[in-house]
């Protein structure tokens, strides 16, 4: 399959989440969870971690400041709401999803293919004067510095991505893969943004 197809899919399941029902979104996450465990618990988890500050701001600004009935009655005004309990199970549910998302799709999806997939999907870009390998090469190298870099490194601040630095593989040669998207993958494309469409507006 095109690897611009799979970030198509992808992007049409990730944003398929945030109109799922409460019920639905409580089933599609445990089985997100599930699957991540099962595909890429390490990388799950690493970016669980790095998420965990937003987990808790979400779940402390819905809970606690969401108008509605107290649901410690004894705590009126400094405990949690019902409602604001269910919008930050609600919220938090839609990030995890996403996350294991992110996770299944960086594992099984190698850095190549993806930055390949990301430059077929760029390509309309080039008509406004962007050029798309360009980005993909960019975004190829923010990559694998990323994934390359350990915990603790030097440059894991955000002040030292401002400084020069000589870097060890200066000259090193990246190639970018390029895959057309066929008849097909197009087809396939626009059935799932079609649907998804609909049911956007349904």
């Amino acid at each position: 399959m095109h690897s611009g197809l799979i970030l198509i899919l992808w992007l049409a399941a990730v944003a398929s989440i945030q109109l799922l029902s409460p019920v639905a979104l409580a089933v599609a996450t445990a089985l997100c969870l599930a699957v991540a465990g099962v595909l890429a618990r390490p990388r799950f988890l690493r970016l669980l971690r790095r998420v965990r500050v937003l987990l808790l701001a979400i779940v402390l600004l819905f809970a606690w400041f969401t108008p509605g009935e107290a649901f410690f009655h004894g705590w009126l005004y400094l405990g949690p709401t019902r409602e604001g309990l269910a919008l930050a199970a609600l919220h938090a549910g839609r990030l995890l999803a996403v996350v294991c998302a992110v996770a299944v799709l960086l594992e099984r999806l190698s850095l190549e293919r993806l930055v390949a997939g990301l430059y077929a999907l760029g390509r309309p870009l080039r008509l406004i004067g962007v050029p798309p390998e360009r980005l993909a090469l960019r975004l190829l190298l923010v990559l694998r510095y990323v994934e390359a870099a350990p915990r603790g490194s030097v440059r894991s601040q955000w002040r030292d991505w401002l400084m020069p630095a000589q870097e060890e593989g200066a000259g090193e040669v990246v190639v970018l893969n390029r895959e057309r998207l066929g008849a097909l993958d197009v087809s396939i494309a626009l059935l799932a943004f079609g649907y998804l469409l609909w049911w956007s507006l349904a």
